[in-house]
């Protein structure tokens, strides 16, 4: 076997045979190989979580000409842009979907969350905090389109009419609300809302993985230090090789030998980092797994209190649903169902004749009040809805909920959440954990020689 000289003649410095030095040395370097990999790997998992990199010329026309699996690698921006981002944040829309898929999708309904926000005192907070609003949206109103009404009215009939709309506030939020649940399954789609928020904010997405599986991402770093143990049977290996000269063996460089090592230890310890947190998910004999169930969905109590509280104070939040049933993919149908409530409160309002009279001589466009009236609403609503106390009072809500309904899912169903997330790019941490192995193989190389 063709050996390598290190920099340092360590058996005349110590005193002690190579075997000595191999079954030492190599065991810690492989620890540090496998600490350093995992380390590396997790930090890689989230950070940074905005593309950040530099120009390289002629890197755009070279990228045209790489492999499909090799341009999908969060290290290229368009434009010859060389960088990195993590993958999970790089990866937002699609982590997103499989997010809501493994978790929200199965522990409730559109119309489950939507009653957990208690529409019911939504209404009262609504009525209470548009208070305020309430005269000058009416008046601004009634002068646009009942202004030949409004003008031949004495002015305390004008202030009955306004203290009548003001008195009707909590009746028109109520019913507003209501009518809204009633349709909720067309005007909320819950997982488009997670998806474009998570999109537009990939470091949330990050902070939710993260906050869900903080101990074990601790875990998988510790776990590298299993490289030592594989280092064993590669020092063994090398010093049986150079005593004994095996006829096949001996003629493979000694130094391929400790890089392709390094390199398969780099990647078994990050396999099995994967594998014990997440597999099995429900408990299984020892003769199937020595460790019985993965730490993660072991740890579902404690976790599924995790996951729900990051979920209602950074997703499901008041803020968020009200947004997107009013500017979301429906919100033209969320106004029309507003505009109907306030059509049918004008006409309690006003008296029939009144109406009746505007609508004959042309004199009142109803339907244009009603649609400037709702949008009036609409532009008010998130305002009031971003609330901090408010909002904290439903996150408590919500995540009270999803708890309880994280905690009856089953221990496999329940470990996918994270688990899904991170088997996307699996290999990808493999071949990183490979290559950092190759590294640290060649210092011990360079410091020991093979």
């Amino acid at each position: 076997m063709m050996a390598v000289s290190g920099i340092i003649d360590w058996e005349s410095l110590t005193g002690q045979s190579k075997f000595v030095i191999d079954i030492v040395s190599i065991p810690i370097f492989s620890a540090i190989a496998g600490l350093i990999t995992n380390w590396t790997g997790v930090i890689m998992l989230f950070s940074p979580s905005n593309f950040t990199g530099f120009y390289v010329p002629g890197l755009a026309a070279l990228f045209r000409l790489l492999p499909r699996k090799v341009q999908i690698l969060p290290i290229f921006a368009p434009g010859g842009i060389l960088g990195f981002q993590g993958f999970i944040p790089c990866r937002a829309e699609k982590m997103a979907s499989l997010l809501v898929d493994m978790s929200i999708s199965r522990i409730g309904s559109v119309g489950t969350f939507y009653q957990e926000l208690e529409p019911d005192k939504m209404a009262e907070f609504m009525a209470r905090e548009a208070r305020p609003h309430v005269r000058r949206i009416a008046v601004d109103a009634i002068e646009t389109q009942y202004k030949w009404l409004w003008d031949t009215m004495p002015a305390p009939l004008q202030d009955n009419v306004i203290a009548t709309i003001d008195k009707r506030v909590p009746q028109i939020s109520q019913r507003a609300f209501q009518r809204v649940g009633e349709h909720i399954d067309e005007l909320l789609d819950v997982k488009l809302m997670t998806v474009n928020h998570l999109r537009r904010n990939p470091a949330v997405l990050s902070e939710i993985f993260q906050g869900m599986g903080k101990p074990e991402l601790r875990f998988m770093v510790k776990i590298g230090a299993l490289g030592f143990f594989f280092g064993i049977p590669l020092a063994l290996y090398l010093s049986w090789v150079h005593m004994s000269h095996p006829p096949v063996l001996s003629a493979i460089p000694s130094w391929l030998v400790v890089l392709c090592g390094a390199a398969m230890i780099g990647v078994i310890v990050n396999i099995l980092a994967i594998k014990i947190v997440f597999e099995p998910g429900d408990p299984q004999p020892r003769y199937k797994y020595l460790w019985k169930q993965g730490i993660f969905p072991k740890r579902q109590h404690e976790a599924a209190a995790q996951v729900a509280d990051m979920m209602s104070e950074k997703v499901l939040t008041v803020s968020n649903f009200s947004h997107e049933l009013l500017f979301g993919a429906s919100g033209d149908k969320t106004a029309a169902y507003l505009a109907e409530v306030i059509s049918e409160e004008l006409d309690a309002i006003f008296t029939p004749v009144a109406t009746t009279v505007g609508r004959t001589m042309g004199i009142v466009d109803l339907d244009l009040l009603e649609r400037k009236v709702s949008q009036e609403i609409v532009d008010l609503t998130p305002e009031l809805f971003y609330d901090k106390e408010f909002n904290e009072e439903k996150a408590k809500k919500i995540a009270a909920f999803s708890t309880k309904k994280f905690r009856e899912l089953k221990p496999s169903e329940f470990s996918e959440m994270l688990y899904a997330a991170i088997e996307q790019d699996a290999w990808l941490l493999y071949a990183h954990g490979g290559l950092l192995g190759v590294f640290v193989g060649g210092a011990h190389i360079f410091l020991f020689g093979a």
